[in-house]
């Protein structure tokens, strides 16, 4: 499934040290998987980490999930092993934390062709800081191979001092910063993580607001999230129907050579016809991804 049209409702940290975890992933219905090297890992268990998901992206059996490598920062002392491990194993993308600047999507980049990555494998970029917001528009168009945003809400939060409320007000100017940068550039955008477990009022309720803003998913912290965002960023039914009597009326407008057509009392123009064809496109990418989830494949070469 290409990356431009495959869902990323449900997007799951896993920890990188843990076997067990990695091995369970292949099983869970995630759109797409970070595989962490980062916050998820102590120091002392950075170098097994990055051996033990080499070792699962090469034995892969994850199916059609897309496989997102959340790498250590270049400035540290793990980042340029990291970098260069998954530029040959085999993951759809690497994830650069806390990217502030045009100049560290380029970086990686580079590092990345220089160990011989492959033209499929892109970069996600973690926006989490005031300075990554405030450059988020230079930062998304830095480079061909960048693909996609993840907002670091909890980083974020800390930078800036603000609380943590239910309906996230003192965040909502960041939200929309990074995702309107997104847009421009035509890139994917997932919202942060929901912290508390155990809250599926609260996490419906986020996943609610980040889907209305126009996010693409939600990141998530444990397995037992994923059912919700799976459902709320997800084509209603109701939703699918008006979109198929739109593209169907609007056919048929053409058809007759007139440039409007009228659904349910509305008028129904070509702007409404791309997004009914968007709203479908996704729907059946979401179905083709949960038979894929059961029918494990090959890595890409």
């Amino acid at each position: 499934m290409e990356p431009e049209t495959h869902p990323y409702r449900s997007v799951l940290y896993m920890p990188g040290s843990k076997e067990r975890a990695l091995e369970k992933a292949k099983a869970l219905p995630a759109d797409a998987l970070i595989l962490d090297l980062e916050d998820a890992v102590a120091p002392a268990e950075k170098p097994r980490a990055r051996d033990l998901v080499v070792a699962a992206l090469a034995a892969g059996g994850y199916g059609s999930r897309r496989l997102i490598l959340r790498i250590n920062g270049l400035d540290t002392e793990w980042g340029a092993a990291d970098l260069a491990a998954g530029s040959a194993a085999g993951p759809d993308a690497i994830l650069l934390p806390k990217a502030e600047r045009p100049e560290d999507i380029q970086r990686a980049a580079e590092l990345m062709e220089a160990h011989g990555a492959p033209e499929r494998l892109r970069i996600w970029a973690m926006i989490e800081t005031p300075r990554g917001v405030l450059g988020a528009g230079a930062i998304a168009a830095a480079h061909p191979r960048l693909e996609g945003f993840v907002l670091g809400t909890n980083d974020l939060a800390k930078d800036l001092g603000a609380a943590h409320t239910p309906g996230r007000e003192p965040l909502l100017a960041s939200l929309g910063m990074t995702l309107l940068a997104a847009r421009a550039e035509g890139l994917v955008c997932v919202d942060g993580v929901h912290n508390t477990l155990q809250d599926d009022a609260g996490l419906r309720a986020v996943c609610i607001q980040g889907r209305d803003m126009g996010f693409d998913g939600k990141t998530l912290i444990h397995p037992a999230q994923i059912a919700i965002p799976n459902e709320v960023f997800a084509p209603a039914p109701a939703e699918l129907e008006l979109a198929r009597a739109q593209v169907a009326a609007f056919e048929a407008a053409e058809a007759r050579g007139e440039g409007v057509a009228v659904v349910e009392g509305r008028i129904v123009e070509n702007l409404h016809v791309a997004t009914a064809r968007r709203l479908l496109a996704r729907a059946a990418a979401i179905a083709a991804l949960g038979s894929g989830h059961a029918a494990p494949q090959e890595r890409r070469p």
